[in-house]
């Protein structure tokens, strides 16, 4: 996939939804819109919910990464968004965190195919969990 998720930062508590937040980067040699996405949430063995949708969007240029925050700006009691030097901040506008724990699934989909995939594991220093071997079974 040409967009991946390099960091996953859940919030130390949950109504603190400003305090969640994603590192997207567009790994790939064309410019990506995200425009439409949807963005569901699923546990280890669920099926997964779809949270909302990505609208405006933005456009990543390859190489670029944004920072993607869960909760809603100006929402004192949402806490502080992070800033990062150099990297846009958007903002899902979320009422309540996208993390359910390790294993939860964040997927970003265009009409039910992944365009950008991320599995939670706060034992990570990224927050992203290592992904798994095939085993070659069929």
């Amino acid at each position: 996939m040409a967009l991946v998720f390099e960091e996953v930062h859940a919030a130390p508590d949950k109504k603190r939804v400003n305090e969640e937040w994603f590192v997207l980067a567009n790994r790939g040699a064309s410019p990506i819109s995200t425009a439409g996405l949807q963005v569901i949430v699923s546990t280890a063995g669920k099926r997964g919910s779809i949270m909302g949708q990505i609208d405006p969007g933005f456009i990543l240029q390859p190489g670029e990464k944004i920072l993607i925050v869960s909760g809603i700006p100006g929402k004192v009691s949402q806490g502080v968004p992070p800033v990062r030097e150099g990297m846009r901040t958007y903002h899902l506008f979320q009422r309540e965190g996208l993390l359910r724990g390790n294993g939860t699934t964040l997927r970003f989909a265009l009409n039910q195919l992944d365009v950008a995939r991320v599995t939670y594991d706060s034992s990570s220093p990224t927050g992203v969990a290592a992904a798994k071997a095939s085993t070659g079974k069929v």
